[in-house]
């Protein structure tokens, strides 16, 4: 009879969390910060459909870095989760906060699972409220841990590198076109050349737009006009 081969709990974690490690760093990264009328999203992303960036609910967005099809499945499911809750009780009771618990208990339940891999995703949730006060942003690990970030937040391999270049010229009251500058050139100090528009993706979380629905993705034109040198 042969005897199982005993791993201690603690290696096990830390393998886990390798592994994990390893399928994010192999993703292009995404920055989310503040701007002056609400929040923007920037990751490099050259396809034009793949998106990495997308709305979720009125005033609530999405980014995610790693594979594709894991972040994408969460994506889905966080809309289908605030439509049915604003459809079976208000719109206004749809947050950013309800959103992440929910995420992080899945990614925290696969994560910790002895019977399935860890999710290979890191994500951001933002919620634009009715002043910049209101503002939420969240950064999830693919262990479930949530980071209420006040200013912005980085995700994906390079993102320590990045969130030193975004901190040093960080202005939550810049106009968009200054905080897209920003990104881009932290982005492009990571990829190792100056990214072009057509490999930015951007959506922003605009509080001067008419309606409910503050999302908006930005052209390839309009992120070329944004982030050409002033």
């Amino acid at each position: 009879m042969t005897m199982p081969f005993y791993v201690a709990p603690e290696q096990q974690m830390k393998d886990r969390a390798d592994f994990a490690r390893k399928g994010i760093a192999r993703g292009r990264s995404v920055v989310a910060l503040r701007y002056a009328d609400g929040l923007a999203f920037v990751a490099e992303n050259p396809s034009s459909t793949l998106h990495k960036v997308s709305e979720i609910y009125d005033r609530i967005a999405f980014a995610g870095v790693g594979r594709y099809n894991e972040f994408e499945a969460l994506r889905v499911a966080g809309i289908q989760q605030a439509d049915l809750r604003g459809y079976t009780y208000d719109r206004a009771d749809v947050t950013a906060r309800g959103l992440v618990n929910n995420y992080a208990q899945v990614l925290g339940g696969a994560f910790g699972s002895a019977h399935d891999k860890p999710l290979e995703v890191e994500l951001v949730v933002g919620e634009l409220g009715p002043d910049p006060s209101a503002d939420r942003l969240y950064r999830l690990g693919f262990d479930g841990s949530v980071t209420d970030e006040p200013a912005f937040a980085v995700i994906g391999g390079a993102a320590s590198s990045l969130a030193g270049v975004v901190r040093d010229g960080f202005d939550p009251a810049a106009p968009l076109a200054q905080a897209l500058r920003l990104a881009a050139s932290a982005l492009s100090d990571a990829a190792g050349h100056r990214l072009d528009a057509h490999e930015l993706e951007v959506g922003v979380l605009d509080r001067t737009r008419p309606g409910r629905r503050l999302f908006a993705r930005l052209t390839r034109e309009r992120v070329a006009e944004a982030v050409r040198p002033a």
